[in-house]
């Protein structure tokens, strides 16, 4: 039996402690206790990561659990300090390149600041799904929620929350009942049309995402706006489902539209399926049509041609809901508002001055 420096006892005398042979199953604090030569109130200081221990205890604490294969209880801890550390995330869709990069942000900041993230997908975007989403919450070990909702589900009656629990809502008209934190929707469709009607085209055309789309909705009314402004016409509007394959089908009714020479797409993807489809019936971009998205993807500079866009800030907008809901959770979180983070036109070779 060997004896090794542990916590020091009134009058002196040091602990000793037996190595054990190999972790064992179900460990509890005690035996990390006993393995390190250090009282119960010690290793618990050292779990909940409390001042107070000398960085010599802390290291040799931590050596008897990973020893003995030892986990805290994150139950019993988040009991004790009466917080969970985790928030939770609800979506309803995981297949828009803008919510999985909003998501990404979140779960980055989160972990900044020492949280995790429990993700509550909705299968279906319904009603019915959106409130199940939030009974489950209560269920649930997390102390705040943010909802990325890009459709007209939230201000609904019906929808109700867990109390107490505090919700931050990114990319969606969830009126004045919850914090907002989304991007400059209709700053970003204004910046697009202005810079295809500077290029010298008459009238700027319009793919736009789908109709319950908080985010196509915006920018499509933007869209409007600013060529009525401008004393130009709209044209008819064309309506895809963000996915490439819609932008492909738009694009072959476009490309049959002599009088199209500018098109702004509501979001990149549905672009790449266009420049496909323009290229396939034989119209030129950006020498007879010039084309622009929204989002800024990473691939869009690698699109044929390179896509001029609208960037979105997905990491300053997942920052923001992260730091929103904290802030709540500080301050009690009665009073609501709307952020709105900066666009910026991003210049490439898709769009060019009208043809003639």
């Amino acid at each position: 039996m060997g004896t090794v420096n542990g916590e020091s006892e009134p009058g002196g005398t040091s602990r000793t402690r037996r190595r054990a042979a190999r972790p064992r199953q179900g460990a509890s604090m005690a035996d990390v206790a006993q393995l390190a030569g250090v009282s119960s109130q010690t290793v618990s200081r050292v779990s909940n990561g409390f001042p107070g221990v000398t960085e010599d205890t802390r290291a040799q604490v931590l050596a008897a659990m990973r020893e003995l294969g030892y986990r805290p209880n994150s139950a019993a801890r988040a009991l004790r300090r009466g917080e969970f550390r985790t928030l939770g995330v609800i979506t309803f869709s995981l297949s828009t390149m803008g919510n999985i990069r909003t998501l990404e942000a979140i779960a980055t900041s989160a972990a900044e600041h020492g949280y995790a993230v429990t993700l509550l997908p909705v299968a279906v975007p319904t009603q019915d799904e959106v409130n199940g989403a939030f009974s489950r919450l209560g269920e649930l070990a997390v102390d705040a929620v943010i909802v990325i909702m890009e459709i007209h589900l939230l201000d609904a009656a019906t929808v109700s929350l867990p109390p107490g629990v505090q919700v931050v809502v990114a990319d969606s008209d969830a009126g004045d009942r919850y914090t907002v934190v989304d991007t400059d929707q209709a700053g970003g469709a204004r910046d697009a049309v202005r810079h295809l009607l500077d290029l010298g085209h008459d009238t700027v055309w319009h793919l736009a995402g789908p109709e319950g789309s908080f985010a196509a909705q915006r920018r499509a009314n933007a869209w409007r706006t600013t060529l009525t402004e401008a004393g130009r016409t709209p044209p008819p509007l064309v309506r895809g489902d963000w996915s490439a394959e819609s932008g492909y089908r738009a694009g072959l009714r476009l490309a049959d539209e002599p009088d199209c020479t500018a098109v702004f797409t509501a979001n990149d993807q549905m672009a790449l399926g266009l420049l496909r489809a323009l290229h396939e019936r034989g119209r030129r971009v950006p020498d007879d049509v010039s084309v622009i998205g929204f989002d800024d993807i990473p691939e869009s500079a690698s699109f044929l041609p390179p896509l001029t866009t609208i960037h979105q800030d997905f990491a300053e907008v997942g920052r923001l809901c992260v730091e929103g809901v904290l802030s709540k959770m500080r301050e009690g979180g009665a009073e609501h508002g709307t952020t709105l983070v900066p666009t910026r036109l991003v210049r490439r070779e898709s769009t060019a001055r009208r043809p003639g």
